[in-house]
């Protein structure tokens, strides 16, 4: 499998998922201005969508979508925990996470990114994401992960939109259960591993 990446955007989700499984598989990075690889393939012709994460399987057929391809790629080591059997309704609970963390963090921090938008947008964008900070907290409890003591894919894809509060301003402080989250996602190997080799990827 290919991973289609660029660091720290959104694949680090799948990224840190398929070190979570111990998956083989190679990454390709891909500059998002220029929308080229780094063998200066055009990712146009990859994926016409022209974002990140995209997964190239062994077969050649191309899934997009971070919530699918993390789904995909928990399937296929079930025994992994990293999400609960399909038809269950604990799986059906992660993909209201998914789908949560997908419209109401994800795309909120959007905005945040451009330069040009106005500052009332901004203003009213960091509300609207301390909202939501405020309602995970309070779904969570005390259980250590979103969807009690299992560590999930859902987490991934929460921790991944959680990193970028720093880049934009977005202060974590009035929430301290995240912050102590973060911490335990960063703790694991399989994070500090992903996270090291997105590093040494934008340093080359």
């Amino acid at each position: 499998m290919k991973l289609y990446f660029s660091p720290g955007a959104c694949s680090l989700s799948p990224h840190i998922v398929l070190r979570e499984l111990g998956l083989p598989f190679e990454t390709v990075q891909v500059d998002l201005k220029t929308k080229r690889t780094g063998d200066g393939s055009d990712f146009w012709k990859i994926n016409p969508k022209g974002y990140v994460p995209t997964l190239q399987l062994d077969d050649g057929s191309i899934l997009t979508e971070g919530p699918a391809i993390v789904q995909y790629l928990a399937d296929l080591k079930p025994a992994s925990g990293l999400a609960p059997a399909n038809g269950s309704f604990a799986r059906y609970r992660l993909q209201e996470w998914l789908n949560f963390i997908s419209t109401e963090l994800h795309k909120q921090f959007s905005p945040l990114f451009n330069p040009a938008t106005p500052e009332p947008v901004k203003q009213a964008q960091q509300e609207r994401l301390a909202m939501r900070f405020g309602e995970i907290v309070a779904a969570m409890g005390s259980a250590p992960w979103l969807m009690g003591d299992a560590f999930t894919v859902a987490d991934a894809y929460l921790y991944t939109v959680l990193t970028w509060a720093a880049y934009v301003g977005v202060d974590l402080a009035p929430f301290p259960a995240l912050q102590a989250y973060m911490q335990r996602v960063e703790a694991r190997p399989a994070v500090r591993a992903t996270l090291a080799a997105e590093r040494d990827a934008k340093k080359a």
